[in-house]
């Protein structure tokens, strides 16, 4: 049985060389410090910025969409333009 042997003592091998990657995530993420609680103050909004932020936001996400839709159209126009165009 070497073969079983030999592959447990790879693994043995492989381990100890490994580095922790959970302390140096945690070095260099600056991760969260249970000594310090932070506390956010966050601007109150009044409900006319809050509705000026949504129209906003819905504004942006229709543009996006169109612009997702109009360079689907563009793609398929050309994939369809060369399929007639190898076809005939």
């Amino acid at each position: 049985m070497p073969f079983g042997e030999s592959f447990l003592t790879t693994i043995k091998n492989n381990k100890s060389i490994m580095l922790d990657k959970s302390r140096r995530f945690r070095k260099t993420s600056g991760g969260f410090d249970w000594s310090k609680s932070q506390q956010f103050d966050f601007p109150k909004s009044t409900p006319h910025e809050l509705k000026r932020i949504r129209e906003k936001l819905k504004r942006e996400h229709r543009q996006t969409r169109v612009k997702q839709i109009s360079i689907f159209c563009i793609i398929m126009l050309i994939v369809i333009s060369i399929f007639i165009y190898l076809i005939n």
